[in-house]
């Protein structure tokens, strides 16, 4: 008899409660947690979300807090002293990724219940069980994952409405790019939850596909709130179904490696991240793999379409020095890193060499029989 081994998974949220105008009759679901929340975000979107809040919170004795501007261990430290001080009973998370990383820290640390608020679709933060902590100048450092998924998820388009569209763009990256690291960490295990999980992340892939163009072009529309919930949710899903072993690549491994140049500060997670995808196919080609060649070029062109970065020069980094580009490329090829979850070996300087390369022509390999690449797409 052999001894099993407990496996847990954080999949969704306990509830989750869409649609518009959601916020003002929310105030029995936050009673149901506690009568003292700490609200925490960023200055700019705790004053544009107050105001949808003000008849869910009548009656709790709720107060803000703002995390600044990165989920770092100064800021949680500074959140904390605010939450001891007002004896908060839970915390209420509102804003985009770094906001809801560090609400649900907080939350995860003091033993509290946590509701996330995501005020833009930028990323699926208010779904995950992980937050990421930066360094006080916007540095990733690590991610941290959670025991457990957000107790409540409230997502108003109303709210989100009022993010600019280059918030839901940015989610657009980040949510493909589900497809393209899972697909390569775990494309071929035989395990069902994380067979599951990849091919969610390939209709996620051809929804994103599909709608996002017409999305754009119609804020507030039918096509918008589908891919709305694609990438706040359905992203979200991906993550809760394949767990670790549904990992992320060299795409998010290339974020993480630029966010150590203050120059890339600017540009936001998702950007930096569709940018990644790129890189990482390119590498994908450099390692023999001739359909990532077809998938970086039907990539290319979804970028062109909806607006996302195609080199260093759309995310504004076109001047880099070349110390600059090779301390991005060796964080993202720093020991442990995402980046070895690809079938080959990587070095520096390859990552430097397609960094500079996304949009590179490449002559299209012979497909044969036995071509497997994971980034097969319907026509």
């Amino acid at each position: 008899m052999t001894e099993s081994t407990l496996s847990a998974l954080t999949i969704a949220p306990a509830q989750v409660v869409r649609g518009s105008g959601i916020l003002s009759q929310a105030g029995p679901l936050l009673a149901r947690l506690g009568q003292r929340p700490l609200l925490v975000g960023g200055d700019r979107t705790l004053a544009v979300a107050m105001p949808f809040l003000q008849t869910a919170l009548a009656g709790l004795s709720a107060a803000t807090a703002s995390y600044q501007t990165d989920c770092s261990e100064a800021a949680l430290t500074a959140l904390q002293t605010v939450r001891l001080q007002h004896e908060a009973d839970f915390i209420i998370g509102l804003g985009g990724g770094k906001a809801l990383d560090a609400a649900k820290l907080l939350a995860y640390r003091a033993g509290l219940p946590i509701v996330t608020i995501p005020t833009s679709a930028a990323t699926c933060a208010a779904w995950t069980a992980l937050s990421n902590v930066y360094s006080d100048a916007g540095a990733f450092r690590y991610d941290i994952g959670l025991p457990y998924c957000p107790d409540l998820l409230l997502l108003d388009y109303d709210l989100i409405a009022t993010a600019p569209q280059r918030t839901l763009i940015a989610g657009i990256g980040d949510a493909i790019a589900k497809w393209y690291e899972a697909s390569v960490s775990s494309g071929h295990s035989e395990q069902t939850l994380i067979i599951g999980a990849v091919q969610q992340a390939r209709v996620l892939r051809d929804i994103l596909f599909q709608k996002s163009a017409a999305a754009l072009q119609d804020p507030g529309g039918a096509d918008w709130r589908e891919v709305v919930d694609a990438s706040v949710l359905m992203a979200g899903v991906i993550g809760g179904m394949g767990g670790a072993q549904c990992r992320t690549v060299a795409a998010h491994a290339v974020h993480n490696g630029l966010t150590q140049l203050i120059a890339s500060h600017g540009t936001l997670h998702g950007e930096k991240v569709a940018y990644g995808i790129l890189v990482q196919l390119r590498l994908e080609e450099m390692g023999g793999s001739p359909l990532a060649v077809t998938a970086r070029q039907q990539l290319l062109q979804v970028y062109d379409a909806i607006g996302l970065p195609r080199t260093l020069t759309d995310l504004g980094l076109g001047n880099l020095r070349l110390n600059e580009l090779a301390q991005a490329a060796e964080f993202a090829c720093r020991e442990g890193s995402d980046i070895y979850h690809l079938p080959f070996t990587v070095a520096p300087e390859a990552v430097m060499a397609a960094m500079v390369s996304t949009t590179a022509p490449t002559v299209t390999a012979r497909r044969t029989p036995a071509d497997s690449s994971p980034h097969e797409v319907n026509a």
